[in-house]
Formats: structure tokens, C-alpha cells, sequence
């Protein structure tokens, strides 16, 4: 008996994955729960495991695949001995209907896909509206996904056809061959492909931006006293091998502020036109690796102590920088904090980490001239931009959220 293998929702709104590396090749001898491929699935790398027993007959993609979630993805020949429970297992989704296997029996037999009629289209809604947005005649594309499925690229591709023909010289081809030129009008160019985590990262921006309404509240924090008490905290932390930034302290600071402020806290649910807010806080906290940003997020952040919340903030970094973070632990957050200052940055306008409403960005700490009583002083001062969703809060609100931090962090040694 052949199983279809589809590609399961490994995760919370997962909806498609790139294939990393295929673990096993057609041929090979498997077992249950034997890791096939590595995914990356929302800025996640992620295995996957066979639910049967059996031979790998046919992998339907290769490395580097763009996978959507319930597309077919490898081809088991199971044991004729093999009986297993029909309970959930990770990647086992419902069994096919009658009809489904009939077509996969064919198309292995001929090896070829299923003969699908050739006036039927096959495009998603949302393929459809950008065809309509470009004024571009969905008839006249071919779809270059699995089984002829139309994709954006494709649409995106004709839109420009036009254009291309127009400005470009023309470059000879055979026919199957596809021809991808390294120059535009003015010049010589490189590709780079978007993909993995750049592609993550590019649609959740688009999706926040386009949705949410962005305003940035600009302002600075004196954090003298801040410094003398994480200099301290750090020398005896460093004896428990817990490294300590000024992180830890912010985020006890902006869930206080939180508390007192929870429409920062919340998000809008657009089905219903309700802001629901959040009675919890998990903190996401920006972390750069070379793939890409990558945010995890600290559960239950008010529950935890400055030490705690240090120890958890080190570890997840390290786990997203080292691409073996938990999908769990990029989800369910509340509200984001991104340090800018790191990379030598004094004010920014940070993209709010959709569906939260806000997101604080962090600029770099430097000493500055200050007066205070009639007299001059150096002081420590920490810029930082809060952005908020102006659907679900006013500029008045925020502006006394920002302040609240602002009292707390500039009066720091209640955080401990």
C-alpha cells in the first residue's frame, strides 16, 4: 500500500515551509517516526518524522522547495505487516478519501501527475485579487506550482513581461530553458533569493504595516542610577555564569507599566472589531542572527525576578542564534523590545510585531551634558522610540506609558 505523505501545520498559523534538507533519499528503508527533512517554518528549523514504516518511493520536492501545508511531499510504500494506530501522530493528517487514492494509485503507475482538465485553474483567493489588482488576465497565466497551481510569482512575472520586453535586450533561449538575466536597464546586477527567515520577515512587515496604523513616540531616559545597579548585579551574577544586560530591568519596568496601561497589552481582533486585552505578559525581545531578526518570547515575564528573566533572555538567544530555538518559544507574545543602541543606533521607527499593539526600541546609552539645578552634569541617557497601533490607543496614552517607564527606570532600585 502507497501513503501519501502531506506536509503537516507543524505550528500556530503555519501555512507553508522551505525544505532545508531532505534526511532520507527514494530508495531508502524507514521507520516510524524516522526524521525525514528538515523544515523552515516560520523562522524555525524544524524535523519532521515518518508516521509509517516502509520505502521512501518518491520525495515530490527537492532542497530549497517552497512546501505548501497539505501538499504531498514523499511517497511511503509500507510494510504489508505494518499495522499502526490511526491516532495523532506529528505529520499524519486525515486519511485520503477513496477518490484521492485512486488518483495517487495513477499517477504512480504513470508516473505522472493527475490528469487535472485543462479548463480548470487552480490559484488561491488571495493569487486571484493580485491579479485582479494588476489588471492582468488570470486566464493567460501558467502556473509554475506543483499540478499547475498559479502562484504570486507568476503574476508578478506577467505584470512586468511588458516591460521587460520593452527595456531589456533581448537574450536567445531554448525553448525549456529558463533564462534569468543578471542585468536590468542601467547595469549589471546579483541575486539574492528570498527565502527562509528574509521571507518571513518580509511578509509579517508587510502584513503589520498594512495593517496596523504606526506612530512613534520619541523621548530619553537618564539611567544613571540604572548603570551603577546592573554593574553590580553583574559582577555577582557573573559567579552563577548569568550574563546580565539592561534588558532584564527594562522588561520588569514595562510590565509595570503595562499593568497600569494595558491597552499597550492588547491586540485587535478585526472579525469582531474587539480589543482583547491581554492579562498576561510575554515578552518578546528582538534577537539579530545571521539568518535574520528573530524574536522569542519570555513567558510569563511578571512572575519572574531579575535574575530569572536573565537567565531565560540568554538562553533563548543562544537558541535562536544557533537556529535550534522551539516553535513555542516564538509565539504567544505580548509586547516586543528591540535594541537598536546595540549596533550603535539612537532612534529608529520599529514595525510592531503584528497582532501586539506596540513594540519599544531601544537606543544606544551615552553619556551627555545635562542640567540639573542650576548646575551641569554628565549624565547617563538612554533614547528610545515606542511605536503603537493608533486603531487601538491615542498619542496622549502612550506618551504617559512612556513616561511611566521613564519614572520607574530612572528610579531603578525598586526592580530589585
Amino acid at each position: 500500500m502507497v501513503f501519501a505523505f502531506k506536509f503537516p501545520d507543524v505550528g500556530e498559523g503555519i501555512h507553508e515551509g522551505e525544505i532545508v534538507k531532505w534526511l532520507v533519499k527514494e530508495g531508502d528503508i524507514i521507520k516510524e517516526d524516522q526524521p525525514l527533512v528538515e523544515m523552515q517554518t516560520d523562522k524555525a528549523v524544524v524535523e519532521i518524522p515518518s508516521p509509517k514504516s516502509g520505502k521512501v518511493l518518491k520525495l515530490n520536492f527537492k532542497n530549497g522547495d517552497t512546501v505548501k501545508v497539505g501538499e504531498v511531499i514523499v511517497l511511503i510504500e509500507e510494510k504489508e505487516s505494518a499495522k499502526k494506530d490511526k491516532g495523532a501522530v506529528v505529520g499524519q493528517l486525515e486519511e485520503e478519501t477513496s477518490e484521492e487514492k485512486k488518483i495517487e494509485k495513477i499517477s504512480i503507475r504513470q508516473n505522472k501527475s493527475p490528469d487535472w482538465s485543462a479548463d480548470k485553474l487552480f490559484a488561491t483567493p488571495r493569487v486571484r485579487n493580485l491579479a485582479n489588482k494588476l489588471n492582468i488576465d488570470i486566464n493567460s497565466v501558467k502556473g509554475t506550482g506543483k499540478n499547475g497551481i498559479i502562484l504570486e510569482d507568476d503574476i508578478i512575472k506577467m505584470s512586468k513581461k511588458s516591460f521587460s520586453d520593452k527595456a531589456l535586450p533581448k537574450t536567445e533561449s531554448k525553448p525549456g530553458i529558463k533564462v534569468t538575466k543578471k542585468y536590468d536597464f542601467y547595469g549589471y546586477v546579483d541575486r539574492a533569493p528570498l527565502s527562509g527567515i528574509r521571507k518571513v520577515i518580509a511578509e509579517n512587515m508587510a502584513r503589520s504595516y498594512s495593517k496596523a496604523v504606526h506612530v512613534t513616540h520619541m523621548d530619553f531616559i537618564d539611567v544613571t542610577r540604572l548603570a551603577q545597579i546592573r554593574e553590580k548585579e553583574k559582577g555577582r551574577l557573573e559567579k552563577e555564569n548569568i550574563k546580565i544586560t539592561y534588558i532584564p530591568f527594562i522588561i520588569k519596568a514595562v510590565i509595570s507599566a503595562l499593568k497600569e496601561h494595558p491597552y499597550l497589552n492588547s491586540s485587535l481582533e478585526e472579525e469582531t472589531n474587539d480589543i482583547i486585552l491581554k492579562k498576561y505578559y510575554n515578552i518578546g525581545v528582538a534577537v539579530d542572527t545571521k539568518e535574520g531578526l528573530i524574536v522569542p518570547v519570555i513567558k510569563g515575564a511578571d512572575k519572574k525576578d531579575i535574575k530569572e528573566l536573565a537567565r531565560d533572555l540568554f538562553n533563548l538567544s543562544n537558541s535562536a542564534r544557533e537556529r535550534k530555538i522551539d516553535l513555542g518559544d516564538l509565539k504567544g507574545g505580548t509586547f516586543t523590545i528591540t535594541n537598536i543602541g546595540s549596533l550603535g543606533g539612537i532612534f529608529a521607527t520599529p514595525i510592531i510585531n503584528y497582532p501586539e499593539c506596540a513594540i519599544l526600541g531601544l537606543g544606544r546609552i551615552q553619556d551627555s551634558v545635562q542640567a540639573r539645578n542650576e548646575e551641569i552634569h554628565i549624565r547617563k541617557m538612554m533614547p528610545f522610540s515606542l511605536t503603537f497601533d493608533h486603531r487601538i490607543l491615542d498619542g496622549a496614552e502612550a506618551a504617559k506609558f512612556a513616561n511611566k517607564i521613564k519614572e520607574i527606570l530612572e528610579n531603578p532600585d525598586s526592580l530589585l
